[in-house]
């Protein structure tokens, strides 16, 4: 079943990245099984979960290679709502979910319309930015 929505903040730094749990959320809209993590605003989608996990991890993966190749990482989780800190140990922190019910149009229509689970998923940020 799922767990409360509300982030903890689990951190696990190693060497270059930052290990951290974040709320995401499963949904299904039009026929589609959606992935999406409101604190990053990113989706991934498709035909099964299978699909829409590895479409997540896809999506993910651009955001974080396209916002390090034009240096605007740190600006694009600030604008998000995230939390920056200079400390190595816990640089960064996400809005909390009550936070993002109110800033985040897309996570507010699928809060307000679809049922769906809440898992914490754990992702990998790069720290040397």
């Amino acid at each position: 079943m799922a767990k409360q929505a509300e982030f903890r903040g689990d951190y696990k730094s190693e060497r270059d990245n930052l290990n951290m749990n974040l709320p995401v959320i499963l949904f299904e809209e039009d026929g589609s099984q959606i992935v999406y993590c409101p604190a990053l605003d990113i989706a991934g989608y498709g035909n099964n979960l299978d699909e829409a996990k590895e479409s997540f991890k896809i999506s993910l993966g651009e955001f974080f290679k396209y916002t390090l190749n034009k240096n605007t990482f740190k600006s694009e989780l600030s604008r998000m709502g995230w939390t920056l800190r200079k400390s190595k140990y816990k640089p960064m922190h996400p809005p909390e979910m009550s936070k993002l019910l109110n800033t985040n149009e897309n996570f507010n229509r699928i809060f307000n319309n679809f049922p769906f689970q809440k898992i914490d998923q754990n992702i990998s940020f790069p720290v040397n930015v």
